[in-house]
């Protein structure tokens, strides 16, 4: 069994939800869901990411004398994959088109959930050394290839489809220990949030097995789309629906899912920068913008700014240019609903997707002018998009999709993920992974954040490949004098 000349699969099984262990950690492991049928609905905000044929992969490196011996390893995580399941059990499910309803649910019946979930065992063709290169930056081809090979397959390019699959990946030359491992999730059933909230009750599950931190009760997630309550809502999702997979149960043809021609990079900005971008961003707007700030900008505004305003940059001086200066360009945002009092269900523990796309506006000259100010317009232009977003969900969705079709793709800049995702916590009883890398190619042009270490944030960013080079001077320009940031590397992926 082979997957190419760098990964070769060793094994392949699949993990079914174990109840009865899951009862250890938690009071009611399998929750009611809100049909009898084991059926999930999706809400619309669920229903949004349905079209998107490439899943969320995570990818976690753990190095040195602490990872156990991989035959072990693989046992832990399959017993502790079994108790998690149970409790995050839409998990063990299928994404599901029903064509009497019209709609795409999850399939949590014992027929969808019998299968299993897919687990892979891999070794990679090389040594530690070679592992951490791709997993860390090594920027030729055969390692752009070997990292999306490091993370597990989840087709879903036609329904019932799964929503989640796992691979463990050794290195196969030397005697040290190391190990990746993967996980893919479809974006239709979790958002960011939910992802880690599933990651940190996994990895809780695994220390108590391992014996390294005593057990505790987890917190059980909840699932009951009911609570989400508006009237519009599921006319909203039929809508979406209609929109982006309009020949279901086929999602997308083969031919249009080949991943982009694009360059890829992530790069670490240190606690220090970030306070000292965002001091830079107060200065300049209470001076040249003449407008009083009552705080500072938030970290993910004060990084936002910085990464959007040296992507602008990159493409205004690109050989072919990309961006006029008297054009506007424009920075998606995932508003999370969770803290716009949805009702006192729709909480930290709701996983799902409940998140609604807004849309920050600003002119290129004035993101390209002077550093500081370019990243104070930037700033406020991504905090007054937040700010006007509407309280109702369904009504800011409507908005979202009104005007996003009219956005030229070519300035459009998407962002995902969050600098509040501790993926550097990610400890299944071995210590901290030496590497985190989100990858994820569902756009042409994409910015991830992710919590790193010391209050530090790891930015990876996904560009055509004129246009790299030129962002990455631009990033380490616009950063304060002084800065001891660097880039984290070129990571592997088309």
């Amino acid at each position: 069994m082979s997957m190419s000349s760098s990964v070769r699969v060793l094994n392949v099984t699949h993990v079914l939800p174990d109840q009865n262990r899951a009862a250890l950690y938690s009071p009611s492991p399998q929750l009611p869901l809100p049909d009898d049928d084991g059926i999930m609905k999706l809400t619309f905000m669920d229903s949004q990411f349905v079209g998107m044929v490439m899943p969320m992969r995570r990818l976690f490196l753990y190095e040195g004398p602490g990872v156990p011996p991989f035959p072990y390893l693989v046992g832990s995580l399959r017993s502790s994959l079994a108790t998690v399941l149970a409790i995050f059990f839409p998990l063990a499910g299928k994404l599901t088109y029903r064509p009497s309803a019209g709609d795409v649910v999850v399939d949590c019946s014992p027929a969808a959930v019998s299968p299993g979930v897919k687990f892979v065992e891999a070794e990679y063709a090389g040594s530690i050394d070679d592992m951490r290169s791709v997993a860390s930056g090594g920027g030729d081809e055969g390692d752009r290839d070997a990292l999306m090979e490091l993370g597990p397959e989840l087709d879903a390019r036609q329904l019932p489809a799964p929503v989640i699959a796992v691979q463990v990946t050794r290195p196969a030359v030397g005697s040290g220990r190391a190990v990746v491992v993967a996980v893919a999730i479809h974006h239709a059933v979790a958002d960011g949030h939910s992802v880690w909230q599933f990651m940190r009750a996994w990895t809780a599950v695994a220390r108590a097995e391992e014996g390294s931190e005593a057990m505790e009760r987890l917190v059980p997630p909840t699932f009951d789309r009911t609570v989400i309550r508006y009237p519009e809502a599921d006319k909203l999702a039929s809508k979406i629906l209609r929109a982006i997979a309009p020949a279901l149960p086929v999602v997308r043809s083969p031919s249009s899912c080949s991943p982009p021609d694009r360059s890829r990079r992530s790069f670490l900005i240190h606690a220090d920068e970030i306070q000292s971008v965002k001091q830079h961003i107060r200065t300049q707007t209470e001076t040249a913008v003449a407008e009083q700030l009552d705080t500072p900008p938030s970290t993910y505004v004060a990084v936002s700014s910085l990464v959007w305003t040296s992507i602008v940059r990159a493409k205004s001086r690109a050989p072919h240019l990309a961006v006029a200066g008297d054009a506007y360009c424009y920075f998606f945002v995932a508003v999370d609903y969770r803290r716009r009092r949805l009702g006192p269900q729709v909480n930290e523990r709701y996983f799902g997707n409940c998140v609604v796309p807004c849309v920050a506006t600003a002119a290129a000259r004035d993101l390209c002018g002077d550093a500081g100010l370019g990243l104070a317009r930037a700033a406020t232009a991504i905090r007054d998009a937040i700010r006007a977003q509407p309280e109702d969900p369904v009504r800011a969705m409507e908005s979202w999709l009104d005007s996003t079709l009219a956005l030229p793709k070519e300035r459009f800049t998407l962002a995902g993920s969050s600098n509040r995702f501790m993926a550097y916590e990610t400890d299944f009883g071995w210590g901290a992974p030496s590497r985190v890398e989100l990858v994820s190619l569902f756009a042409t042009e994409l910015v991830l954040l992710l919590g790193a270490e010391d209050g530090g944030v790891q930015v990876t960013v996904t560009l055509d490949p004129e246009h790299m080079e030129g962002f990455a001077a631009n990033l380490l320009r616009l950063r304060p004098a002084g800065s001891r940031a660097r880039e984290r590397g070129i990571v592997g992926g088309p």
